[in-house]
């Protein structure tokens, strides 16, 4: 087994960044790319060393921190953090270098709160205690914050003062909800926030209910799903290209990772009672996304509408309680973050190219000026499709299979998700690619960082459509041990119980 200190993949990023504060710009910019370029290389390490099937955790950090309060600095990486950590330090990588190249007004401010966010995000995927978990949670709004306010377009103040509201509340909610945890599942014993600790820990089905409902609200919030996305659209609009592909592409994977992580396994009675409310829930986002983004001219709203479709799929696979499902909702959380961070790269290079807003009206005329461009541009289509070869494909086939397993009626309605997934998809990049150029359009190639921003996560795209059993075989444990208890609660019979373990 290798040697991997997770503190340092945690927060090499942030001191790459607090040091490059101290150099001059040109070359304080690059040693960041470079810190997180050694983030990525450490992601690589881990996936190359983790065998398939292994239990438990490894590279474990397990130090106290704040003993008073039961509270340890615990990280670990097993098969439900492994890809995640490894998406965020994959997309972290373009975006920064994207925001090293083309952002001139305070770059070094801008790469420290990227650096930040990347810590923020890679510490939460990490950590195995919930306070720290917590914690990590909240940092990242924010570099966020900030990012948006500051380096923004458009009505950037309504953007962040929504993106402020909806997630500190949620992030109110849940901290209310892990001391609620900690202190009531000790029972007047030892407090401890562990994950380990907490699942071993009983408490009373009424307990759990307004305590998972304090952790839904939050996770709801940064997925998004609805009717928690009041801040989507403002902030989609307003956030500059780098901020926007890892915010929808690696954040919003934290809330949805959040069920399978502590929910699930810690409050199963709750996620058992609450099973169907959540699955009506993913259903109606996966249709009212799907309807949205095919009638919306700007392209970021588009994807904007789609990723809450593909979030409502997410969590229509964690709440069919199967390890099918959970299992296909792990990967996906996975896939849509490697096909919407080439989608709004590409966007943004199709923005270049046209004259006045960057609507789907004035854009068109490309595929044959550009047609390495256009080439890119039907991989990730195709992808986002779910076609077969796709590593979409393989996801969404798990999770409907984990739905029809005893939800039929939910993954049929999920189903037209996928059938209305095609009409948007194909309609921007019909409209872009093949119809006639409007006024202003200049098809042109793209250029050598638009090259490297898009190309390495389309490979990595079409690597995993060839062999996702790369990530089905190192995830495939992890995620059935954690819904084994919530399958436990919604009386599960013994077989696919004794399965999921």
């Amino acid at each position: 087994m290798l040697t991997i200190h997770l503190s340092i993949v945690v927060f090499l990023p942030l001191a790459a960044a607090l040091l490059a504060a101290l150099l001059p710009a040109r070359v304080g910019r690059w040693l960041v790319v470079g810190a997180m370029a050694g983030v990525l290389g450490y992601a690589i390490a881990m996936i190359a060393d983790y065998e398939a099937g292994t239990a438990g955790l490894k590279y474990v950090t397990d130090d106290n921190w704040i003993s008073e309060l039961g509270v340890r600095y615990q990280l670990g990486v097993d098969g439900l953090n492994l890809f995640l950590i490894a998406l965020t330090a994959l997309l972290w990588v373009p975006s920064t270098l994207w925001g090293a190249a083309r952002i001139s007004e305070r770059p070094k401010l801008f790469l420290f709160h990227m650096a930040l966010a990347e810590t923020a995000v890679l510490g939460a995927f990490c950590a195995q205690d919930l306070a720290l978990f917590v914690v990590f949670f909240d940092l990242m709004l924010v570099p966020f914050y900030f990012l948006v306010g500051q380096w923004g377009g458009g009505d950037r103040v309504r953007a962040t003062t929504k993106l402020l509201i909806y997630t500190l509340v949620g992030s109110l909610l849940m901290l209310a909800g892990a001391i609620a945890l900690g202190v009531l599942s000790a029972g007047g014993g030892d407090i401890s926030f562990s994950f380990a600790v907490l699942e071993q820990r009983t408490l009373g089905e009424g307990t759990q209910q307004w305590i998972f409902c304090l952790f839904a609200a939050a996770f709801l919030v940064k997925a998004p799903l609805f009717p928690f996305h009041g801040w989507v659209v403002d902030t989609y609009r307003a956030t500059p290209t780098p901020v926007l592909v890892v915010l929808s592409a690696v954040v919003s994977k934290v809330g949805v990772y959040g069920f399978l992580r502590i929910v699930l396994p810690i409050l199963p009675d709750a996620s058992a009672y609450f099973q169907d409310l959540m699955l009506v829930l993913a259903v109606f986002s996966i249709l009212y996304g799907s309807v949205l983004a095919f009638s919306q001219e700007e392209p970021r709203l588009v994807v904007a509408y789609s990723s809450i479709a593909q979030l409502g799929f997410i969590v229509l696979g964690i709440f069919s309680l199967t390890d099918l499902g959970s299992q296909g909702a792990l990967m996906q959380m996975v896939n849509h973050g490697l096909v919407v961070a080439p989608l709004f790269f590409i966007i943004a290079a199709l923005s270049a190219r046209a004259a006045g807003p960057a609507t789907l009206e004035q854009m068109g005329g490309m595929a044959l000026r550009a047609p390495v461009l256009a080439a890119l541009f039907l991989v990730v289509t195709f992808a986002t499709l779910a076609m077969p070869g796709s590593p979409n494909f393989v996801g969404e086939i798990l999770i409907l299979f984990g739905a029809f397993d005893d939800k039929f009626v939910y993954g049929a309605v999920g189903i037209l998700g996928v059938v209305l997934a095609a009409v948007y998809m194909l309609r921007i990049f019909q409209r872009s690619m093949h119809n006639r150029a409007g006024p202003g359009v200049k098809p042109a190639e793209l250029g050598s960082l638009e090259l490297a921003a898009i190309l390495p996560v389309a490979a990595v795209v079409v690597a995993l459509g060839v062999y996702p059993q790369l990530v089905l075989d190192r995830t495939e444990r992890a995620t059935t041990t954690k819904v084994a208890p919530a399958l436990t609660a919604a009386g599960a019979s013994d077989s696919e119980i004794s399965e999921a373990k």
